[in-house]
């Protein structure tokens, strides 16, 4: 859906709370101004995870000074404060413009694209001296006198709106269009009081709005400040963060893991950063000290150069402006004051820490020496033990060698007797051995003459056959047991 409306002076509040249409006053015709005057920007407001709106709003270039005459020809009582700080709360941005709030109508929170840390304000007033007025006394200045970041102020030509985006999510019943203020529930009516439209399309009376020290939306809970997209460098959670402001560490509160308080314990760093109220807290005092330099009511940074609201148009007409010189030589005397208080704090702090590290050296090196003294027993005795294992193997060795030896010893003795009885035997053996031959070689001999005296006798027989008739006579059987007789007498005597 896209369209291109404004609304005009009188605008109810009606046509003003409307999403898609303009709440500032503006023109429907093209920009009178040539284009090298104008400054065209384009911006968006609304819940980015509901429903975004978008538009384009032309300024005159900053090229005017503060003088009424060469301020923009044909200007309108709408005015655009550029770059606020996101840290400014809607409170902080009523009580900046305090002395003027009476004579605002409207007020638009709006942010522009690639300005992420900041937001611009759409001013309507109810009159054109109103609006000169807050262009030359703000524009240029600081926002506060702890601040760097100037007040930029431009007169604006033309607020246009393209169109709206309405995403996934539908926006709840309590964001939808709001005829009564959701603080005071009385009609908003521009003519009694200002109307203030948050970031995220809400609209307040002024006065109500100034009472919420808050930065999100009373009614969504969106907040304008987009907090960094840190971590905690511990549990990796992105919720409930603290930062130590002495050395960086992000950690999650007491009420997640607890790691920033353990932090604390383990470093003695004892002043934290809440990331999402920008606050500060003492660990060892159990408080917040972000007090020293803001305000005790509503916990704020002090404005030190604030501006009187007993003029309309600033302290420029009224008695006040006679102490000028003294509420600032004042306000500059507390600033030394806080500056040495916080000089002071810083030199007790690192005075602490110092003392903490080398508490935290002399620890170490104690632990160190500790270490070393164990490591050195745990190896001796280490090296013992595999010495005292060693040497049970050997002597279980020896034992075993000892046992294999007196074995061997008596396996040596009993060897020594089989030997001499086989050496015994084998003398036995060869004596019987030599008798034996000796008995045979008489019995070859014998038998050797036996043949020599029966081949004779044989010759001798033969002869005497030759020379006559041998008659053979037969041996008596007692001359053969005769001579079987002598023969088994030598065979036992042989033996």
């Amino acid at each position: 859906m896209s369209a291109t409306s404004s609304a005009t002076a009188g605008a109810s509040p009606e046509d003003m709370l409307r999403p898609a249409s303009a709440i500032i006053s503006g023109d429907t015709s093209e920009p009178s101004s040539a284009s090298n005057v104008t400054l065209t920007l384009p911006f968006s407001s609304g819940n980015p995870r509901i429903e975004e709106t978008r538009g384009v709003m032309h300024l005159y270039r900053d090229e005017a000074s503060a003088s009424s005459s060469d301020l923009p020809v044909g200007r309108k009582p709408l005015v655009c404060v550029l770059g606020v700080p996101d840290h400014m709360t809607y409170a902080d941005f009523c009580q900046f413009c305090g002395s003027f709030i009476q004579h605002i109508l409207e007020m638009r929170i709006v942010r522009n694209d690639g300005m992420e840390d900041r937001y611009s304000i759409l001013i309507r007033f109810d009159s054109q001296d109103s609006a000169d007025n807050f262009f030359k006394h703000f524009n240029g200045n600081r926002f506060s006198s702890l601040e760097v970041e100037v007040c930029r102020v431009l007169f604006t030509v033309d607020v246009q709106y393209t169109g709206s985006i309405e995403h996934a999510q539908t926006a709840p019943a309590s964001s939808t269009e709001q005829l009564t203020c959701p603080v005071c529930l009385e009609r908003l009516d521009q003519d009694a009081s200002g109307i203030l439209t948050t970031i995220c399309n809400h609209s307040f009376h002024c006065y109500c709005i100034s009472k919420w020290t808050d930065s999100s939306c009373p009614v969504c809970r969106y907040c304008q400040q987009q907090p960094e997209k840190s971590i905690c460098f511990i549990c990796q959670t992105s919720e409930n963060l603290w930062i130590c402001v002495i050395c960086g560490f992000v950690g999650c509160g007491r009420y997640g893991e607890g790691h920033a308080i353990r932090h604390w314990k383990e470093t003695q760093h004892c002043y934290s950063l809440e990331l999402e109220t920008q606050r500060v807290w003492d660990y060892v005092g159990d408080n917040y000290v972000h007090r020293l330099i803001q305000s005790k009511t509503d916990g704020k940074l002090v404005e030190l150069n604030s501006y009187c609201v007993h003029a309309d148009g600033g302290c420029g007409s009224c008695n006040c402006s006679v102490d000028s010189g003294i509420s600032e030589a004042l306000f500059s005397s507390k600033v030394d004051a806080i500056v040495n208080e916080y000089n002071d704090l810083l030199t007790s702090q690192l005075e602490n820490q110092k003392l903490y590290f080398e508490s935290l050296l002399q620890q170490i090196g104690e632990d160190t020496e500790r270490d070393i003294h164990e490591a050195v027993e745990k190896a001796a005795t280490l090296k013992l033990q595999k010495m005292q294992a060693k040497l049970d193997k050997c002597l279980e060795e020896k034992k075993f060698l000892d046992d294999i030896n007196e074995n061997l010893l008596k396996n040596q003795e009993i060897w020594k007797a089989k030997i001499v009885e086989i050496e015994e035997r084998e003398k036995t053996a060869l004596k019987l051995k030599d008798s034996k031959i000796k008995d045979l070689e008489e019995q070859l001999g014998d038998l050797m003459a036996g043949l020599e005296v029966g081949k004779t006798g044989e010759q001798q027989v033969a002869n005497e056959i030759k020379d006559g008739t041998v008659i053979s006579m037969p041996l008596d059987s007692s001359s053969r047991n005769s001579g079987k007789g002598a023969a088994r007498t030598r065979n036992r005597k042989r033996n």
